[in-house]
């Protein structure tokens, strides 16, 4: 497997830098709906001025409906959206003017991950492990070991991609993230779709990248035990907004909570089973 930290220290100009430094991040979308037989404008804010400092080798888990900015964080971050406003650095490097190095730094794993859906699932890991810098010799050893870690079958292996199932892709995501090694791996609801034999797997995974890599992760989640369970700090993100990131009992010391659930409730008013609109990308 190819290892990115060497790339990553050399980006960072001191070793006690954050891995990742977010600074007012803001980003807003402007939306059309119908009311009244007329087509109105609006704007969405899914960011709000978010700041955030993830040390190296560290877990964080940001807690928040869907609607609350999750999904939003995580693409900007992995250079997938513009922001409107703020910075955010990845090792020293700007995720606006210095994309093409973020890129090489990050791996993104969300409930809809993005593949070329009539390559099969190791045709997709062999391009991204060319463009990762992985060698062709190195990626056809490693992608069966790897696959069948995140218990996707081995028979499947050369099925186009657009005939697996949901919780199908999301191994393979998790393979893809696991091949290339990543510096910072960003987690967008990883075990959504996830059988619990599954989910459980892929936690043990979480949990092994950063000890045999010492990957910096950003988790984006609505589920509790989870966050928990994988996160030295845990934020919650409200309607954009990032009040508090802090370990669990600051957090419930904080609120004067006996657990996680009744602290975010305490923070945000709802529950994390509320259902508000979501922050899928909205058009202009």
């Amino acid at each position: 497997m190819l290892s990115n930290h060497r790339v990553a220290a050399s980006a960072a100009s001191r070793p006690s830098d954050p891995a990742l430094d977010v600074r007012d991040l803001h980003k807003a979308f402007r939306r059309r709906v119908r009311r009244d037989g007329r087509t109105v404008r609006s704007t969405v804010v899914a960011l709000d001025r978010v700041s955030l400092q993830v040390s190296r080798g560290e877990t964080v888990a940001i807690l928040g409906q869907n609607g609350s900015g999750k999904s939003t964080l995580i693409r900007t971050l992995a250079t997938l959206l513009l922001p409107d406003g703020g910075r955010a650095d990845v090792f020293g490097h700007d995720v606006v003017s210095d994309a093409a190095a973020v890129r090489r730094l990050v791996n993104r794993v969300s409930v809809e991950a993005s593949f070329f859906k009539r390559m099969s699932a190791i045709e997709n890991l062999r391009y991204s492990a060319r463009f990762h810098g992985v060698t062709g010799r190195r990626a056809r050893g490693a992608i069966p070991e790897i696959l069948a870690r995140v218990g996707f079958p081995p028979d499947r292996g050369t099925e186009p991609m657009e005939n697996l199932s949901r919780g199908m892709q999301q191994k393979v995501a998790l393979a893809r993230a696991l091949l290339t090694a990543p510096v910072l791996l960003l987690l967008d609801e990883p075990t959504t779709g996830l059988d619990p034999r599954s989910k459980r797997e892929v936690q043990a995974f979480i949990r092994d990248l950063r000890e045999a890599h010492d990957t910096t992760t950003l988790l984006c989640t609505h589920d509790l035990d989870e966050a928990q369970v994988l996160a030295d700090r845990v934020g919650i993100l409200d309607r954009g907004q990032l009040p508090v990131c802090e370990p669990v009992a600051v957090l419930c010391a904080r609120y004067g909570a006996a657990s996680l659930e009744e602290a975010f409730f305490t923070a945000t008013g709802q529950t994390l089973a509320d259902d508000p609109d979501d922050d899928r990308e909205v058009y202009a």
